[in-house]
């Protein structure tokens, strides 16, 4: 007698869970190339940005189309940053942990807020450079 239940799959070769394993191995976990952690250290730097702009104005994180399920999946500022951080130290992204139930009208892209962040910064120079001219 088993105590554990069979795995009905066992053997199968098109056991839905086969590749489940390999994410547990970190033998085959490369690292990321310098050019990848400057990116993901960049895009860090930018969520700070983004977040102490828009989150006075009610946004309370990005929304990205998933390139796996095509689907949107909306982010708190908190989770992206912990999974930005978690590519960093494991060199791989954590599985879909998208927010609960969001309200996607309190969510913007990665292209949004970079926008507003430039207009933002652009207005804010806008007097430095005429003050220069005179």
């Amino acid at each position: 007698m088993h105590e554990e239940p069979i795995d009905p799959f066992n053997g199968d070769p098109a056991d839905p869970a086969a590749g489940l394993d390999d994410l547990t191995e970190d033998a085959e976990n490369e690292p990321l190339t310098e050019a990848e952690r400057q990116d993901v250290l960049e895009d860090l730097s930018d969520l700070e940005i983004y977040q102490a702009l828009l989150s006075p104005t009610g946004i309370r994180g990005l929304v990205i189309e998933c390139e796996d399920c095509h689907e949107p999946h909306y982010f708190d500022w908190d989770l992206l940053r912990g999974n930005l951080r978690h590519l960093l130290t494991s060199g791989r992204p954590r599985v879909h942990e998208p927010a609960y139930d969001p309200d996607p009208d309190h969510y913007v892209t990665w292209e949004y807020a970079r926008g507003y962040a430039d207009g933002v910064h652009d207005t804010l120079t806008e007097g430095t450079d005429e003050d220069q001219q005179k």
